[in-house]
């Protein structure tokens, strides 16, 4: 991901404390999008020392500063990205709950050209597609 969570914190006047720049690296790193057990699953084999209460904290503080966003994909856990205004499409496989980002031009332009006939302008388009893998 070349997105640096630490970098944003910065930028957003928070304070990095150790655990948080654990964690905003395991952010940076990832290429799924992990709930909160999986998050501190990964800082502690970094740092054992931090709590999953630290964890919950940091992805509350993180929220609220607007630098992650929650995503609601299928399961009963919140699980967690970068926050950005980029285009973002997911696919969902409702049994094994992995999640392929993929880019859609064609249906982006679709959807603007639908957006624009009810006199909207699209800013950012997120979608979310849920189903099953089939056999290939």
């Amino acid at each position: 991901m070349d997105i640096s969570i630490e970098r944003l914190c910065i930028e957003n006047g928070l304070k990095m404390t150790g655990p948080r720049r654990i964690i905003a690296r395991v952010l940076s790193e990832a290429t799924d999008h992990p709930d909160v057990d999986e998050l501190h699953r990964r800082a502690n084999r970094v740092d054992s020392r931090i709590s999953l209460a630290t964890v919950y904290r940091t992805v509350r503080l993180l929220e609220s500063k607007g630098i992650l966003s929650r995503r609601d994909l299928g399961s009963r856990r919140a699980r967690y990205e970068p926050s950005g205004d980029k285009h973002h499409f997911h696919l969902v496989d409702k049994d094994s709950g992995a999640v392929v980002e993929f880019a859609a031009p064609q249906a982006e332009a679709m959807l603007r050209e639908i957006a624009a006939g009810q006199g909207f302008e699209v800013d950012v388009i997120k979608i979310e597609l849920f189903g099953r893998r089939t056999a290939r």
